[in-house]
């Protein structure tokens, strides 16, 4: 897949205010920060999640939950320190923008200026349940592989 062209104008002040962490943005405007150089990608879905669903070349994978029994990761602080340079942002990933609020926050303790990426990959569910067609890093047509 190609990268997208992502102008300045279509994501000018994307950036909305979130509580305990630097705020949530589009999944185009994360693509963006971190194909400049300013952040750090960390996609902290479920190893499971990354194998059957998808993954994004180039993404930092530190889990916030475990599979099976989605227990919280020992490790993260640890993972997410060393995958994220001193005075870098980290754009967070998870499924539909849930668990990356959690990750975020946790991120803003630990000291980094951290990011929750709106939508996930895969969306808002539809009203039928299923996922990936409202929304998402998928949806956007950013770079995927399965």
């Amino acid at each position: 897949m190609t990268d997208p062209k992502i102008s300045d104008s279509s994501t000018a002040g994307a950036v909305r205010p979130a509580q305990g962490y630097a705020g949530d943005l589009p999944a185009p405007l994360a693509w963006q920060w971190v194909q400049q150089g300013q952040a750090v990608l960390v996609d902290v879905r479920t190893d499971a999640e990354r194998e059957w669903v998808g993954r994004v070349p180039g993404a930092v994978p530190v889990a916030w939950k475990q599979w099976p029994g989605m227990a919280a990761n020992a490790d993260f602080d640890a993972q997410l320190r060393a995958a994220v340079p001193e005075g870098m942002k980290v754009v967070l990933l998870c499924r539909s923008g849930v668990r990356s609020v959690a990750a975020a926050q946790r991120a803003a303790a630990l000291g980094l200026e951290a990011y929750n990426i709106l939508e996930g990959f895969e969306g808002d569910a539809d009203e039928n349940g299923q996922r990936g067609k409202l929304g998402g890093w998928r949806r956007a047509g950013l770079p995927w592989r399965q």
